[in-house]
C-alpha cells in the first residue's frame, strides 16, 4: 500500500501531542484515535527507521495516565493525612517517603530510634516560691545549657484544663473533612489556619502530621475567627490558651534571672506573639518510611508542648536521636531560636523532630511565645562583652517570614543565617556558620 505524503506528518503529530497539551482525558483519546486510523497505514516511516506506533501511542498513553494520577494524588495529599487514612491506606505514598539517609530507624512497631529514651531534666516550678528557689533556677539553667529542652511539673495549669485541651483537640480531627476545609489557609498571617505536612507549599517530601494553627494575640480579637466546632471548641481551648500565656510568663521570668539580665524584658512579653498548634499525627501503616515533623529548631523563646501519652518527640543529644517520654500531666518545654540570639548563645535552641507509629494516634499541642512581631530580637546587652562578642545579628518576624517564603525549611537555617562570622579583624554578617 502507497502511504500518502501527509501520513507520518500525521503520525508524527497523533504521537507527540500529548507531550505539549495539559495531561487531561480529552488529548489521550484524540492521541490515541489518530493513531489507531493511521498506523494499519504504514509499518515503517524511510526517514525515520522502523518505529511500532501502538507502543509508542500506549506508552504515551500510559504517561499521560499517570501524570493525571499524579495530579489527582496531589490534590488528595493536601487533604491531609487524616483525609487520607478514613480512604483505607495501606502504603505509605511516595509522596511521603524520605530519602534513606532520613529515614528513622525503627525497632518495631511504635518503637523508638536507637537503644535508649532520654529522661528530660524535670523541674518543680513550685520550688521557685520557696526558700530552695535558687537551687531550683541551677537547675533550669543546666537544662537550658546542656539539653536545651526540660519538663515542668507543679505548674498551676488545673488537670481538667489540659484533659478537656486533649479532649477537644482529637473531637477536631475526627470531625469530617469538609468541616475541618473551612480553615485552610496558605496565609501565614492567618489567624487560624488548618493544612498538613510541615510546610505544605514547599515541602518536597511531606510528613505524615496535620495541624490546626491559633494566633492567640489579642485573644479576644483573634477567638472569633477560630473553629466553632465542635461547640466547645473556642471555650475549652482559650481557657488552654490563657493557662499557657501564665505559664510561659512564669517560666521567663525564672529565665532572665537565671541569666542575670534586666526583668524589664518581661513586660515586652505582656502583649507578646503566641501561637497555638495543635498536632494530629494519624497511625501510619510503614512509619520506617516517613516522619511526622522533619528536624528543626522552633521560631520563638519558648514553646511549651502538651502530649497526650503516646511518644514521638526526639530531640538531638550528643548527635543521637533519643525519644522524649511523656510524663503525667508535666508540659515539655524547649529553648526557641529567639532565646538563644537573645541569650547570645547561652542558651541552646535544640534541633526535634517527631516519629509516628502503626498503632496509635497521637495528639500534641505546642504553645510557641516570642516578643511582639514588630520587636526586633538581639542579645542582651548584659550578655555582650569584649570577651564575649555579638554572635548573632538582630532579627523580626518579618525577616522570618521572608526567610520562610524564600526557602525550604529545614534543621536550624534561620538562625544559622542569623549567626555572625567573626575573623580576627571584623565581623561578617550573613554568612552561615
Amino acid at each position: 500500500m502507497v502511504v500518502s505524503p501527509v501520513s507520518p506528518i500525521l503520525c508524527f503529530f497523533s504521537i507527540y501531542i500529548p507531550s505539549f497539551a495539559s495531561p487531561i482525558a480529552p488529548h489521550t483519546n484524540l492521541s490515541l484515535s489518530l493513531v489507531l486510523v493511521l498506523s494499519p497505514l504504514y509499518t515503517s516511516l524511510p526517514f525515520m527507521g522502523a518505529i511500532d506506533v501502538a507502543a509508542i501511542a500506549k506508552t504515551e498513553g500510559e504517561s499521560m495516565v499517570k501524570r493525571e494520577e499524579e495530579r489527582m494524588g496531589e490534590a488528595e495529599y493536601m487533604k491531609g493525612v487524616r483525609h487520607l487514612c478514613d480512604t483505607g491506606v495501606t502504603k505509605v505514598p511516595n509522596r511521603y517517603i524520605l530519602p534513606a539517609p532520613d529515614r528513622p530507624h525503627i525497632v518495631r512497631c511504635g518503637d523508638s530510634t536507637n537503644s535508649h529514651n532520654l529522661k528530660l531534666p524535670i523541674i518543680d516550678l513550685s520550688l521557685l516560691h520557696t526558700p530552695k528557689r535558687a537551687m531550683a533556677l541551677e537547675d533550669l539553667s543546666m537544662a537550658c545549657k546542656e539539653y536545651g529542652f526540660f519538663q515542668v511539673v507543679n505548674h498551676g495549669i488545673p488537670s481538667e484544663v489540659i484533659e478537656d485541651m486533649i479532649d477537644v483537640s482529637k473531637r477536631f480531627f475526627g470531625m469530617p473533612y469538609d468541616e475541618r476545609e473551612k480553615y485552610m489557609s496558605s496565609d501565614l498571617r492567618s489567624p487560624v489556619r488548618y493544612g498538613t505536612s510541615f510546610n505544605q507549599i514547599k515541602d518536597r517530601v511531606f510528613c505524615w502530621r496535620d495541624f490546626l494553627k491559633l494566633s492567640c494575640q489579642p485573644l479576644e480579637s483573634v477567638l472569633p475567627f477560630w473553629p466553632s466546632s465542635p461547640a466547645d471548641m473556642r471555650e475549652k481551648t482559650s481557657a488552654y490558651a490563657n493557662g499557657m500565656k501564665s505559664l510561659f510568663k512564669e517560666l521567663m521570668s525564672a529565665i532572665l534571672e537565671s541569666l542575670g539580665v534586666s526583668m524589664n524584658a518581661l513586660s515586652e512579653f505582656d502583649d507578646g506573639s503566641h501561637l497555638m498548634v495543635v498536632n494530629c499525627f494519624p497511625p501510619c501503616p510503614e512509619p520506617n518510611l516517613t516522619l511526622g515533623m522533619p528536624p528543626h529548631s522552633d521560631y520563638g523563646f519558648l514553646t511549651l508542648l502538651l502530649q497526650d501519652q503516646v511518644a514521638g518527640l526526639q530531640v538531638q543529644y550528643k548527635d543521637e536521636w533519643v525519644t522524649i517520654d511523656p510524663v503525667p500531666g508535666a508540659f515539655v518545654v524547649n529553648i526557641g531560636d529567639h532565646l538563644e540570639i537573645f541569650s547570645n548563645g547561652i542558651y541552646k535552641s535544640i534541633l526535634h523532630r517527631v516519629l509516628v507509629n502503626s498503632l496509635q494516634n497521637r495528639i500534641s499541642i505546642a504553645s510557641l511565645h516570642s516578643m511582639p512581631v514588630e520587636k526586633v530580637i538581639s542579645p542582651a546587652a548584659e550578655l555582650v562583652s569584649e570577651s564575649s562578642p555579638k554572635r548573632y545579628m538582630d532579627t523580626d518576624f518579618t525577616t522570618f517570614l521572608k526567610y520562610i517564603s524564600s526557602t525550604e525549611f529545614k534543621k536550624k537555617n534561620f538562625l544559622e543565617s542569623r549567626k555572625l562570622t567573626r575573623t580576627m579583624d571584623q565581623t561578617t554578617e550573613g554568612q552561615l556558620c
